[in-house]
């Protein structure tokens, strides 16, 4: 016999011994499966527990809306440099009878807010059809400002604006919004459409409201409006 016979069968019972023991042994996980493994064991029990203690009241809910409400509304009527319109026109009004400042007329666009609640109100300015198409809104303030900002408060059927213009101390008419209100307007509340702009080089005198009524349906109502500058 060859000397070398004697190892060469040592090695291969010492292989064989090694790769039997590799067969028993279970594979490691690769980085998928223990990231696929960490995934499930997160899910469960413990979600379930977390969406149980993040519900809300739906009371306290409803109060929180109306607190940040009224603190939003408060912030609006004391900006030092805000201004409620003083006049008003329109293009029709649901108002009856000869009373300029009947419920519904352009009038009722003027002062400061006194709608308190989304709804039809007649505190309020209405066109004189709910859905006919182009109808406008024309207010006028005291003291002509170097502006930066229309706010106009929508009490009812929000989202049919699609022209905002300035209108100077010479009778000149700026476009600072044109188009459709893209807005997603929170529903049975009421908003405000702020038309931006930069520091205008002129003194603002009015502005002029465009709404196409026929975009939303029932009447599309303004309670105020408030010119911002100085």
């Amino acid at each position: 016999m060859s000397p070398l016979k004697p190892a060469l069968a040592a090695l291969s019972m010492l292989l064989a011994v090694t790769a039997c023991q590799k067969a028993s042994e279970p594979a490691a996980p690769s980085d998928t499966q223990a990231q696929e493994s960490a995934a499930a064991q997160s899910q469960g029990a413990p979600v379930e527990a977390t969406a149980a203690s993040t519900e809300v009241d739906p009371e306290v809910a409803k109060r929180k809306a109306a607190m940040e409400f009224a603190l939003a509304e408060q912030k609006i009527a004391e900006d030092p440099q805000g201004q409620w319109a003083a006049s008003a026109k329109a293009s029709s009004t649901y108002a009856s009878g000869a009373d300029e400042t009947a419920g519904y007329s352009a009038w009722q666009a003027t002062g400061a807010p006194n709608v308190t609640a989304y709804s039809d109100s007649s505190e309020s300015w209405a066109s004189k059809e709910s859905d006919k198409g182009i109808e406008w809104l024309e207010v006028g303030f005291a003291k002509p400002v170097h502006a930066t900002e229309l706010r106009i408060r929508q009490t009812n059927a929000p989202g049919a604006i699609i022209k905002v213009e300035l209108i100077d101390d010479k009778g000149g008419k700026h476009s600072v919004f044109s188009g459709v209100d893209e807005t997603t307007y929170p529903p049975q509340t009421i908003t405000w459409f702020n038309a931006k702009t930069e520091k205008t080089d002129y003194l603002v005198k009015g502005a002029v409201i465009t709404l196409a009524t026929n975009a939303v349906g029932g009447w599309n109502e303004i309670d105020a409006v408030q010119l911002i500058g100085e």
